[in-house]
């Protein structure tokens, strides 16, 4: 993908209030980076987490900012009505949504919903059907454990090799928009900004 074509981040995240401070903060930063760089936001429509922390943030800084809710969780997730939102029928017309208005996509700590949105999205990267940047931020290696379940696979022989290149993995919030931003400039898009995974 071009760098010049970017111009929205979707956001995978947890939606728990009782999350550690520090992935709320660091979400919030993200928040104010992708408003920083002149990326729209695309999210899951709540106001709570780091969902509602990366959302607010971004809508404070002057940020562009795209909710996709389904109608179910309107209560529960308490939809953030300061900023742009669409009410969906499902799951899965919230996810496709997500997926359609986004041109890459930044993974936070989550729980068994994020989990459930990275795998469908990289097993459609694994079937080529999306080449957009997949950046993920591990926070005290955070994501180290499905990592090693994706490498897994891929010493099993069940998923290929270049998968593992699909997407990249940094330590440090701040360094999730430069990630984004160096995709696709050399012939392997995480050699700029690649984490040691299994470290």
């Amino acid at each position: 993908m071009s760098v010049s074509r970017l111009e929205s981040v979707c956001v995978f995240c947890g939606s728990s209030d009782a999350a550690d401070p520090q992935f709320l903060s660091a979400a919030a930063a993200l928040g104010r980076a992708l408003a920083g760089a002149g990326l729209k936001l695309v999210y899951g429509g709540g106001g709570v987490g780091l969902m509602g922390a990366t959302a607010r943030a971004a809508h404070q800084a002057g940020g562009g900012v795209l909710g996709i809710i389904p109608d179910f969780l309107l209560s529960k997730e308490r939809v953030l009505e300061e900023v742009e939102h669409v009410v969906v029928s499902n799951m899965h017309e919230r996810k496709m949504m997500m997926f359609d208005r986004s041109d890459s996509f930044v993974i936070l700590p989550g729980g068994i919903g994020t989990l459930e949105e990275v795998v469908e999205l990289l097993s459609w990267r694994r079937l080529d059907l999306h080449a957009k940047p997949v950046v993920f931020y591990n926070p005290r290696n955070f994501w180290k454990p499905l990592f090693e379940t994706f490498q897994m696979t891929v010493d099993e022989k069940l998923t290929p090799e270049g998968f593992m290149d699909s997407f990249v993995a940094v330590e440090r919030i701040e360094d999730v928009v430069p990630a984004l931003l160096t995709w696709g400039a050399s012939d392997d898009p995480a050699d700029e900004i690649r984490v040691a995974r299994m470290s």
